[in-house]
């Protein structure tokens, strides 16, 4: 089973315990991406794994004897899975490598890689941790920034982190229990506590240091979202907003490999997508839904959703099948 895989339910908990390395090596990388895994004592070798996946969320609880996980160049190039992966440390220790960094995380640290990188993750004995996966697209916030971060150790004593750890803990210990509304809403919430994580650690990289163009852009993103329901929020309204020129304004975005009105567009879709997959919102008509979030126009919507998603608003609710 994989996330981007059609679920057999939604809320199906995945239990999985062996003493076989090899079956462990084969389970892990359908479970996350493909991936190489070794260990020099095959013959003592245990793994338990559990797993919740829940709309564009994935979370593991591993626990699992020394071992070293790769994620080749070779195995980059020939996958099409694009997610981060964020990862809490709760027994043991384990080394994460990426983009020429390197982080040894012990119990209550985080910390985030790729997979559309190669990394490494070599771990010690009886180790435990938790580990998120989500498409890259369901954090909003730039690439190249949350690249600063992979294999940067975010400490236990971290305030953001003593926030969010008891969080995902108590998520871990309460898989069985997590369904219906309340789970995606959980799940959505997941997503935008580890971003408000992320942004909260790019922030503090850039106290000290001359970086007026991304503290600018972050403010403008942020007054983007909260004015996402306004249908006539345009980039001179934006601009205006924040005494700048249509043309700056348009240079700002320009480094995000996407215009003003594209992320405008993408911010609307994923809370109408959050919102169609959500039971609670069940009776609101489709038209509705993306007159909440500025998109009034039905056929647009349903048109620009399509683009989107691969299928209409309408048909990704009746499907009740998470996108990714």
């Amino acid at each position: 089973m994989t996330v981007d895989s059609t679920p057999r339910s939604r809320h199906e908990v995945e239990s999985y315990l062996t003493s076989d390395f090899h079956e462990w090596r084969t389970h892990v990388s359908k479970s996350f991406v493909p991936l190489e895994v070794q260990t020099d004592r095959p013959d003592s070798f245990h793994g338990q794994l559990r797993a919740k996946r829940i709309d564009r969320l994935a979370m593991f609880d591993i626990r699992v004897s020394q071992h070293s996980v790769f994620r080749t160049p070779e195995l980059v190039t020939n996958s099409s899975r694009d997610y981060y992966k964020l990862s809490m440390q709760l027994r043991g220790s384990s080394l994460l490598l990426q983009d020429g960094k390197e982080a040894l995380l012990t119990p209550g640290d985080i910390s985030l890689y790729d997979t559309t990188r190669p990394y490494t993750l070599i771990s010690d004995d009886n180790m435990r941790h938790i580990v998120l996966m989500f498409p890259r697209s369901s954090i909003d916030l730039p690439t190249a920034d949350l690249g600063e971060l992979t294999a940067t150790r975010l400490p236990a004593n971290r305030a953001m982190c003593q926030v969010i750890s008891p969080f995902l803990l108590r998520m871990a210990k309460n898989f069985e229990s997590l369904n219906g509304g309340a789970a995606l809403r959980l799940a959505h919430t997941t997503i935008d506590l580890v971003t408000t994580l992320f942004a909260n650690e790019l922030d503090v990289g850039l106290e000290g240091t001359n970086e007026p163009r991304r503290r600018l852009l972050n403010q403008i993103k942020n007054f983007i979202e909260a004015n996402l329901d306004d249908e006539s929020l345009t980039p001179p309204q934006i601009a205006a907003a924040h005494y700048i020129s249509v043309r700056q304004l348009h240079q700002l975005f320009s480094t995000e490999g996407m215009s003003v009105s594209s992320w405008i567009r993408t911010r609307r879709l994923e809370h109408c997508r959050r919102m169609l997959v959500d039971p609670v919102h069940a009776g609101r008509s489709v038209s509705e839904i993306g007159a909440r979030w500025g998109l009034p126009d039905a056929p647009h919507f349903s048109r620009v959703f399509k683009i989107a998603y691969g299928v209409s608003p309408r048909q990704f609710r009746s499907a009740g099948m998470p996108a990714t």
